[in-house]
């Protein structure tokens, strides 16, 4: 069973800053996209950012200015700097990650981390 590891989450004060990280396992062939979502109480999951094999980077315009994915593709490892931190960014975070396991996979199937609480309050 292929599982991303998430840590960093917390609880934060409004204006504040976290650093979440993921980690996909070593042993696979090759990592393409790697996003962030989360999933606001209530509400359904969206899309935070996503980033490319390349470093080509996607957000979502309420994040925007505001959050910085990045990803070391040696580690196999995403992250997401979130800083000036509000309320409404509480949310369940999940790390998304296409994945080839082995070389003879040709198409990359998602998958997915067990989720980082983030609440942002004073």
């Amino acid at each position: 069973q292929v599982q991303l590891v998430e840590s960093g989450g917390g609880l934060v004060q409004p204006g504040g800053s976290l650093r979440l990280s993921c980690l996909a396992p070593r042993s696979i062939f090759s990592i393409s996209t790697m996003a962030w979502y989360r999933q606001p109480p209530g509400k359904e999951r969206e899309l935070v950012a996503s980033i490319t094999l390349n470093g080509g980077t996607n957000y979502a315009d309420s994040v925007k200015g505001r959050f910085t994915i990045s990803r070391d593709n040696p580690e196999n490892t995403v992250y997401l700097q979130m800083n000036s931190l509000k309320p409404e960014d509480t949310a369940v975070y999940f790390c998304n990650a296409a994945l080839r396991l082995v070389p003879s996979v040709l198409r990359p199937r998602e998958y997915w981390g067990q989720g980082t609480q983030v609440t942002v309050s004073s």
